[in-house]
């Protein structure tokens, strides 16, 4: 198992995910959802155009899990995957030259927050809003090996090699207390209507 650190600026975002967005919670399951059409996309573009992608099955399903016993949400998609070296890149540091303008807009209007976090690309942390805790769980096409990421939203995250028998990612949210509204089916049903209908997975 391999120990990382979050950069400064992911740390800053994630206190901000946590403290200052509350009204609007409901938009995470916005942002997962449009991560994971991003990662069949990329899948989809690469059975187009590149040769060793030629033979992969592009069948692509976005699905959601309703766990009430563990109080977990999973978020599911079998797109391109990430590996190892994807998971730090994209969920341990903030590679985009706008995070910095997004944390520097980022303040106390709630609606143009949630317009904010979907501009800039830093939606994935949006998770936290409501999960105390998060895992992903993914597999690259074509890679033989998969790999867990986790973290709290402290200042640490972990990656640890996992078995999945499938390319695509799982994003599971442990829900915190105040939020297992998000645990009713008809909740993200409605969620799911409002922000990703146009969504054509």
């Amino acid at each position: 198992m391999a120990k990382h650190t979050f950069n400064a600026e992911v740390s800053k975002l994630l206190h901000l995910m946590i403290y200052s967005l509350y009204s609007n919670k409901e938009i995470f399951l916005r942002e997962l959802i449009s991560n994971a059409a991003d990662a069949l996309d990329k899948l989809h573009l690469l059975t187009l155009t590149d040769e060793k992608y030629k033979n992969i099955d592009f069948d692509p399903k976005i699905t959601i899990t309703i766990d009430e016993i563990e109080k977990r949400l999973i978020i599911s998609d079998n797109g391109i995957g990430m590996d190892d070296v994807d998971l730090v890149e994209n969920l341990g540091t903030i590679a985009k030259s706008g995070t910095k303008q997004f944390l520097e807009n980022l303040n106390s209007d709630d609606k143009k927050s949630a317009q904010l976090i979907g501009q800039f690309g830093v939606g994935f942390y949006s998770a936290f809003m409501v999960a105390n805790r998060v895992e992903v769980i993914s597999k690259k096409v074509l890679d033989d090996k998969a790999w867990i990421w986790r973290s709290d939203a402290a200042k640490e995250f972990e990656i640890d090699e996992v078995n999945k028998d499938s390319h695509g990612t799982d994003v599971i949210l442990y829900l915190k207390k105040e939020d297992e509204e998000f645990l009713n089916d008809f909740r993200i049903k409605e969620i799911v209507k409002k922000y990703s209908d146009h969504i054509p997975y």
